[in-house]
């Protein structure tokens, strides 16, 4: 009997020590992410047993971030593999040559018919066309960030110097309806899903959108370090085919998603219910295909308006294999 049980033992013993090696063995991508906007994403963390390679082929270590911006810099410095990303942080790491990345996918953008982000102002306001805004205080989510430059190039449109003709001023989205209503701010720019309460509640209407400045805006992209995929081009492979498959499943199954992102954001999902994948929402593309076109005409609004110092090449970007959608 002794003889069997210490048998026995080493046998398990043996089986837990070859699943603790395949759990070793199964390679790890280090991903970042932010909210919102990531459905696939969320999918992908929330409902890992739709992806029958995720935690088999590949895992995923998951990291979450408060911007695009803190994700470059982790990728710089090698603690993040892929990470979403906005295009003003790609262009000025590009600039700086301090990281290559590849656009592997899109999370979202803008398109005709889709939500464009947009300045607000009060209902009782007297600034009712771009050029009132002349002399006022404007607020913006980052001064420099990625809608700064279309920001500037719709004021230049209408006379009015982004420089010198208004106070541009620090407020973020979360904050955005409050500065607007208590009045610290004349105009402030909303994005979903805080754009879509303050509709809601009524008081408050659009002045201008980035679309009339520049159509077809991509938001932010999924990027992964090119050294990374070079090493490991089978398994970004695997995760582009699944961020495929979950941008997928995210817009064919809509009250599932809203499920999703409730869990990921905590957002009511009566709240949710008033926006997400309807038309008052950013654009998704179908597949999460990249909007190349879109990057380069982004990339050369910031250099028209040297938010970035020298014209870069979007297509530099696109690996000639491994990119959205992958079946």
């Amino acid at each position: 009997m002794f003889r069997r049980l210490a048998v026995l033992g080493l046998a398990a013993g043996a089986v837990a020590v070859s699943a603790s090696a395949f759990a070793q063995t199964v390679p790890t991508i280090r991903v970042g992410w932010t909210i919102p906007a990531e459905e696939a994403k969320y999918w992908m963390m929330k409902r890992p047993d739709k992806f029958p390679n995720l935690g088999k082929t590949y895992k995923i270590e998951w990291s979450q971030f408060n911007g695009t911006a803190p994700m470059t810099a982790a990728m710089q410095a090698g603690a993040l593999d892929c990470a979403t990303q906005g295009i003003l942080p790609i262009a000025q790491s590009m600039v700086a040559g301090n990281v290559d990345m590849y656009v592997i996918a899109q999370h979202v953008g803008e398109r005709p018919g889709s939500f464009s982000l947009y300045w607000a102002v009060k209902d009782d306001s007297p600034i009712k066309k771009v050029e009132d805004l002349k002399g006022k205080t404007v607020g913006i989510s980052v001064i420099g960030g990625g809608t700064h430059a279309p920001f500037n190039m719709m004021l230049r449109k209408h006379g009015v110097d982004p420089e010198k003709d208004i106070k541009l001023v620090e407020v973020g989205f979360a904050l955005s309806e409050d500065a607007l209503r208590s009045g610290r701010v004349d105009a402030v720019n909303m994005v979903q899903p805080f754009a879509a309460r303050a509709e809601a509640k009524g008081g408050v209407r659009k002045l201008f959108a980035l679309e009339e400045a520049l159509p077809n805006i991509v938001h932010i992209v999924e990027a992964c370090r090119k050294d990374f995929v070079d090493k490991n081009p089978e398994l970004v492979t695997a995760y582009v085919k699944d961020i495929t498959a979950a941008m997928k499943m995210a817009l064919e199954n809509r009250p599932e998603t809203i499920q999703v992102v409730h869990e990921v954001m905590k957002a009511p999902v009566a709240a949710l219910e008033t926006y997400l994948l309807k038309p008052n929402d950013f654009a998704r593309e179908p597949g999460a295909a990249p909007n190349f076109a879109g990057i380069q005409a982004m990339f050369d609004v910031y250099t028209e308006n040297k938010t970035i110092a020298k014209k870069l090449d979007a297509s530099t970007l696109k690996h000639p294999t491994i990119v959205a959608p992958m079946q």
